[in-house]
């Protein structure tokens, strides 16, 4: 792969947009080369989180119009249907959104248009201060079709959501932070090494919990309060499987 670069270290997976002269702009060879990277990350057992950056100045600066415009100005609607379950960033939008190990956004930098629904993907976003958001599809005659506007919603309300969309207008990574787009902001040269505690902080974690817990939220969304209700019940009290690890780190606690 040239475009993601993919390293492993101390079960954490690095995923790197790689493509700075573009902006980390996604193309069909990066969106290809994702794909592969997260089937790889899902399947792994030696890993259990993944962060993901972009290397230049952007964390990624959305779909590459060049490549994007013109084929979608060529398709037709069986064409537009075959793509439901094929979304941007390998299929993190849409398709590939259900790999319950978490997934870090590192944004180093510019994370407009499909970069941004790329970041409202991931499940925990720590942001450069140098870095920039913005729903910029509607500059350019489209808006998202990627996740971007269901999460904007989810994460932000109707309200940021309407705002972002309507205006195309580009935000500070303070303002992000106020707006609840990311969880933590921090200076530049600090940010991978928070995104590398935010990950040694889930690993000491029961890898059973966290994954059933980020299961369970995503189950959770959108149902009624009895049904959400019996799911987390359901979902939370299995998720001790044979009590072996509870078991043991009950053991450990007792200990200190």
């Amino acid at each position: 792969m040239s475009n993601v670069l993919y390293e492993k270290s101390d079960g954490v997976a690095y995923v790197t947009l790689n493509r700075p002269e573009a902006m980390n702009a996604i193309d069909e060879a990066t969106n290809a080369e994702l794909a592969e990277v997260w089937r790889d990350f899902a399947a792994d057992d030696a890993v259990d989180v993944a962060i993901l950056t972009g290397s230049g100045r952007a964390f990624c600066a959305g779909a590459d119009l060049k490549t994007f415009i013109p084929k979608w100005e060529g398709a037709n609607m069986l064409d537009v249907r075959k793509n439901i379950p094929h979304g941007l960033g390998g299929g993190l939008t849409r398709g590939q959104h259900r790999i319950y190990k978490p997934i870090i956004a590192a944004i180093n930098g510019y994370a407009v248009g499909a970069g941004l629904e790329i970041a409202l993907a991931c499940d925990i976003r720590i942001a450069s201060e140098k870095a920039k958001f913005g729903v910029f599809e509607v500059r350019y005659g489209l808006h998202q079709g990627d996740g971007g506007l269901v999460r904007l919603v989810a994460v932000a309300g109707v309200g940021v959501a309407l705002d972002l969309t309507l205006t195309g207008r580009e935000v500070s990574a303070q303002e992000a932070l106020a707006l609840r787009l990311v969880t933590r902001v921090v200076p530049p040269e600090e940010l991978m090494q928070t995104a590398e505690e935010t990950a040694r902080m889930i690993r000491r974690n029961s890898r059973n919990a966290v994954r059933s817990a980020k299961e369970t939220i995503l189950e959770l969304i959108g149902r009624p309060l009895d049904d959400a209700l019996r799911l987390e019940t359901l979902y939370g009290y299995s998720s001790l499987g044979d009590f072996a690890d509870a078991r043991a780190r009950l053991a450990q606690f007792g200990k200190k």
